[in-house]
């Protein structure tokens, strides 16, 4: 090859080079994204009660405030095994996957290897050139196709914008599954000791109301009481008796469900569970900080704003139809005849040059995409808006029901103390022959029944907490300084795909988005 046609080559070398340089360096068409106003107040309301306070947030390990041993165990043994959860950290991965197919999208899209032989007979009814054959062999040794759309417009690279989003969203999307997975736990938790409480109570008050009716059967006997008297006894009796089976029900329900969030099959966990405890009771006082703060914390808003921001990018993608694509194409390979041509320097032939594709005959259905683009943006802006503001209608529906079950607890507590007292009395007062029984049985109906409501109201103030803590976003810090995804899984996919470093923990996406510390 002469020193003329190796320059002219090098010369094509260096533009072609320069010339993609300047393009991918082009503009980016399609709206740059701004996070949306939230319709978001400046303070929370005024709750109306001492122990609920405007201060810091701790929200890290928020279950640690009810003191419980059992409850922490439980919330980790389901942060180490639940398969919800690894669904939703194995998503994460799957974003990444697919953000860097997005960033491949920057270099040649098509590199393709090729080779053939071929042999080829021409009609003899056509003319061939003298002295030559009908048939023909065509020898060509794998060569070297390659086309690279450039990235004028940003299309790839709102591409990657797109993918990066996502990638967020995913991780938001695995601390909202942790933040649920926690608060169900507790939930459960709670209602499986407000469950046992009241199992005991109503064993407690059975046995007072058999005592009950033992003496009113004896006082029938000596004909002191009458029929009515007995049976009555003997219906309340029978209908605190039915309620033991049921409960024990609730118990066992509970105890399954519990288990499942473990990500255990059904079974006897009472050994994990330890023996009966009292219900969970709220610290004094409860630290709501501000409404700034929980904006930033909730993972179901981050997730949503990560999603507008994606589809933000998705716009500008669209958009980038509507203008010409430029490529850049060429072909290298060898390719000769007979075969022991084909390593001669004369069976060298080579492609190169630009490309140039415009749709501009579907105008139409390029813009009306661009609309839906849009459309589907400004829709999720209002979803964002929408549980912005449902978000804190939890928090203070949370609020106001902690407030009002703590501030029950008192009253309901005298007023199941002064029915025991009243129980006594009327039955002493029975056995005296100074009252007759229906105030045995009206007195040993309040009874439990307060005693009921003071049980399932210390439960609701527990469980107002807990929905408060979910809402208020706490919990998701857990997964911090560890793996998303659990070293038995990621032994399961390394073993059938390549994962490289992506699935090690150090590559788990740090990247904080503006206004969204908690990513």
């Amino acid at each position: 090859m002469s020193r003329y046609v190796r320059g002219r080559q090098n010369g094509y070398a260096v533009g072609t080079v320069g010339l993609a340089a300047m393009m991918l360096a082009g503009c980016m068409v399609g709206p740059n994204y701004k996070e949306p106003t939230a319709p978001l107040q400046e303070e929370w309301m005024e709750p109306g009660h001492p122990g609920i306070q405007r201060g810091p947030a701790e929200l890290t390990k928020w279950w640690e405030v009810f003191n419980d041993p059992v409850l922490t165990t439980l919330v980790q043994r389901a942060y180490e095994n639940n398969p919800s959860l690894h669904a939703a950290a194995v998503r994460v991965l799957e974003a990444q996957a697919t953000r860097g197919i997005a960033v491949g999208q920057l270099f040649p899209q098509q590199q393709e290897a090729t080779g053939d032989f071929s042999w080829n007979r021409m009609s003899e009814n056509n003319e061939t050139p003298a002295g030559s054959n009908n048939g023909f062999h065509t020898w060509e040794l794998p060569g070297l196709s390659v086309s690279w759309e450039l990235d004028i417009w940003g299309r790839f690279r709102r591409g990657i914008e797109a993918e990066d989003a996502s990638v967020l969203a995913s991780l938001a999307n695995y601390d909202d599954v942790l933040v649920s997975l926690i608060a169900e736990v507790a939930t459960d938790y709670v209602l499986l000791r407000t469950l046992e409480e009241q199992l005991e109570i109503v064993r407690q008050n059975l046995q007072i109301q058999q005592e009950g009716y033992a003496i009113v059967k004896l006082r029938r006997e000596a004909g002191t009481a009458t029929e009515l008297d007995l049976a009555q006894s003997q219906a309340l009796v029978s209908d605190t008796e039915s309620q033991i089976p049921a409960t024990e029900a609730s118990i066992r329900q509970t105890r399954i469900a519990i288990c499942v969030l473990l990500g255990i099959p059904p079974q006897d966990i009472t050994e994990l569970l330890g023996p009966k405890r009292p219900i969970p009771a709220p610290p004094a006082t409860v630290q709501l900080g501000m409404p700034a703060e929980f904006l930033r914390r909730r993972p179901d808003i981050r997730r949503a704003e990560r999603q507008l921001a994606a589809q933000s990018a998705n716009i500008g993608i669209a958009v980038s139809d509507l203008l010409p694509h430029f490529s850049l194409v060429g072909d290298i390979s060898l390719s000769a005849e007979h075969f022991s041509d084909v390593f001669r320097g004369e069976s060298y032939q080579a492609f190169a040059g630009p490309s140039v594709r415009w749709a501009i005959l579907n105008y139409g259905r390029i813009e009306n995409n661009v609309r839906v683009q849009d459309a589907e943006f400004q829709a999720l802006i209002s979803d964002y808006e929408n549980l912005v503001l449902q978000a804190q209608g939890e928090v203070e529906s949370a609020v106001a029901g902690l407030v009002g079950a703590q501030q029950q607890i008192a009253p309901l507590s005298a007023s199941a103390e002064a029915a025991d007292r009243a129980v006594k009395v009327a039955q002493q007062q029975y056995k005296g022959g100074i009252a007759d029984y229906i105030r045995v049985l009206v007195a040993e109906q309040f009874l439990i029944t307060e005693q009921t409501s003071l049980v399932e109201t210390q439960g609701s103030a527990a469980q107002n907490l807990i929905t408060l803590y979910r809402a208020l976003g706490g919990g998701w810090e857990l997964r911090e300084g560890g793996d998303l995804v659990p070293a038995n899984i990621k032994e399961q996919m390394r073993k059938r795909t390549n994962w490289g470093g992506m699935i090690d923990s150090d590559r788990i996406p740090q990247t904080r988005p503006a206004g969204n510390p908690a990513l």
